[in-house]
């Protein structure tokens, strides 16, 4: 099926007439007709369906460091895709034209699973990302696409905020052979006033997502100046990744522009991704990283046996690769967590946008 309602999975009857959604923890109750939070799960007869399976806003094929992903086939290409909805209400939302669109024209292209499989293929993609808004709410979408595309030897990533319950959570990652989640910070209070949710969903997102598949897992923080960025929030997050998720998970510090509702704050001054980083290291974290501005340092891919520089980066182009088939480091022979292959690739830091018709 393509672009239109599709039977959507992870829902039950109530009482009192209403279906509620299962999805996640917003869990909607919805009269015929109504939509739920992410706006593209709707109430028709006496189901749920997805109403934009199929639809997508854009395709465009990327760095595989731009998710951000930096242990995953360094160098190679993934083709991105996203629809529209979200299931958060972030006021800052870098995405907020694609997550928070309400008018399903916006969905231009119209692509079956197998065409996405035999696009990215084509394209000499490695991946295919669910991104730009979050994939769980168009799970059932992304999960049909992960299997076209493993059929063809093509990777699935997801890069998403985790929000989802225990069952499609365990469904879904299943099917995903990376993800990028976004702790958007390590307070309740953060989450539950800038972004409508609550943060012990996520955490077990993490959690389950590093402990029970084996689907690699890297995280994103967005550090937002004066709200998510103080020292000991940012040793608190580094503590609870370490002891609940090891050293070796990647974390990346990525600094905020000012968008949607907020506005009025500055953007990330580039030291506080630098002092971040440094909280982290010093935690015990192995593999910290900075996004969204130009520092190599934090770019650059370090071996935890030797300190030799076995992955240098200038934004997301791979400038050095000293890594051998295994992930080993050619210095020591030490092998680095993450997935790796015989070499890096070279798409460097090229953005090649894509047109796909049904």
């Amino acid at each position: 099926m393509t672009g239109g309602s599709h039977p959507g999975r992870w829902w039950h009857a109530l009482e009192d007439g209403r279906i509620q959604c299962d999805l996640c923890q917003r869990d909607c109750k919805l009269h015929e007709g109504q939509r739920g939070h992410c706006f593209v799960r709707q109430r028709e007869g006496d189901a749920i369906v997805l109403t934009t399976y199929g639809r997508s806003s854009a395709f465009c094929i990327d760095p595989i460091e731009k998710k951000p992903l930096n242990h995953f086939y360094p160098g190679t290409s993934v083709l991105s895709f996203g629809t529209a909805g979200c299931n958060l209400a972030c006021k800052f939302c870098q995405n907020w034209d694609i997550s928070k669109a309400r008018d399903m024209d916006r969905l231009m292209d119209r692509a079956s699973p197998e065409t996405i499989a035999q696009v990215a293929q084509s394209t000499g993609s490695h991946s295919v990302a669910f991104t730009y808004n979050d994939p769980v709410i168009f799970a059932e979408y992304a999960m049909d696409a992960a299997d076209a595309c493993h059929a063809l030897g093509v990777k699935s990533v997801a890069v998403t905020a985790g929000y989802i319950h225990a069952q499609p959570r365990k469904e879904f990652y299943a099917k995903m052979d990376a993800a990028n989640v976004d702790l958007k910070a390590f307070t309740e209070e953060f989450y539950f006033r800038q972004t409508g949710a609550h943060l012990q969903p996520v955490l077990d997102t993490l959690a389950y997502v590093h402990h029970e598949t084996d689907c690699w897992l890297e995280i994103t923080t967005l550090l937002i100046p004066g709200l998510n960025d103080s020292n000991e929030e940012l040793t608190a997050l580094s503590r609870w990744v370490h002891k609940e998720l090891g050293d070796e998970v990647p974390i990346h510090f990525s600094a905020f522009h000012p968008d949607h509702k907020m506005r009025d704050i500055e953007r990330t001054p580039p030291q506080t991704l630098v002092r971040a980083r440094s909280i982290a290291m010093a935690e015990g974290l192995r593999y910290v990283y900075t996004g969204n501005v130009h520092h190599r340092e934090g770019d650059t891919t370090l071996c935890i046996g030797c300190g030799e520089a076995v992955i240098e980066r200038d934004w997301y182009a791979i400038e050095a690769y000293r890594l051998g088939a295994h992930g080993e480091c050619r210095e020591c022979g030490t092998e680095l967590a993450g997935r790796f292959g015989t070499e890096a690739g070279d798409f460097g830091r090229r953005r090649i946008p894509v047109r796909i018709d049904a």
